[in-house]
């Protein structure tokens, strides 16, 4: 199911299936709504349940990275293997104590590199059995890896705040992400959103007096026909 498809959906269920080109309630932001609340309802299930389903997750593909100068990160010595991703990575679903970057591997996805604070990784070269381990952590949006070896490029999945971010990110020569990709969530949420913005957000939206004169100002609600003036019409 797709964003738009929601969207429209959700609209449809308001207006009884009878929307029309002249819709006064804005899609975009019904999309923009849709997110926050995937990114409440992610937040919330994690902390109840712990767990996250693979069903919001989506796939950076081969992210590039360069080798940088380790002395500016995180004070780790200067003799250590830190390389920098080229591009920031788009941000992610705010869980209970972590940033929602689910996966980070090699291009196989064979070597899996564990995500770590970044508040520790002055510590890594100290470790007595995993100092020569690859690390990954995150700071101002890039994601570092101590130990890389020459690792040039790298696969990272995530849980991301907006879905279509990934529209400006190259996945094998096309977008990440397009107006007809799945959108990342389970149906049994698709629920959840609708319900919620359905009662709320969406019933202001629909009872909101627009502005069809042009003059910078609501128009005033249309007249009621007074009680006499509707006896005098029929007879």
């Amino acid at each position: 199911m797709t964003l738009d498809e929601i969207a429209y959906n959700i609209l449809n269920l308001v207006r009884g299936g009878r929307s029309n080109t002249g819709e006064n309630i804005s899609i975009a932001q019904l999309k923009f709504n849709i997110k926050y609340y995937r990114a409440m309802f992610i937040r919330r299930d994690f902390a109840r349940n712990g767990n996250i389903t693979r069903h919001l997750e989506q796939d950076l593909k081969c992210i590039e990275f360069e080798k940088v100068d380790a002395s500016k990160c995180c004070a780790l010595p200067v003799n250590c293997d830190v390389y920098k991703s080229k591009v920031k990575i788009p941000k992610t679903v705010r869980l209970n104590f972590s940033d929602a970057i689910t996966h980070v591997s090699d291009v196989t996805g064979l070597e899996t590199i564990p995500v770590v604070s970044p508040t520790t990784v002055q510590w890594l070269p100290y470790d007595k059995f995993t100092k020569n381990a690859k690390r990954a952590y995150m700071i101002e949006d890039y994601l570092y890896i101590y130990n890389a070896n020459g690792m040039q490029f790298a696969n990272i999945r995530g849980i991301f705040e907006d879905p279509e971010v990934l529209g400006t990110y190259d996945c094998d020569g096309t977008e990440c992400y397009d107006h007809h990709s799945d959108f990342p969530i389970p149906m049994d949420m698709v629920q959840m959103i609708t319900q919620g913005i359905a009662g709320t957000e969406l019933q202001l939206m629909a009872t909101t007096v627009s502005d069809t004169t042009n003059d910078n100002a609501q128009d005033p609600p249309l007249a009621r026909p007074s009680k006499k003036a509707s006896k005098q019409k029929n007879s």
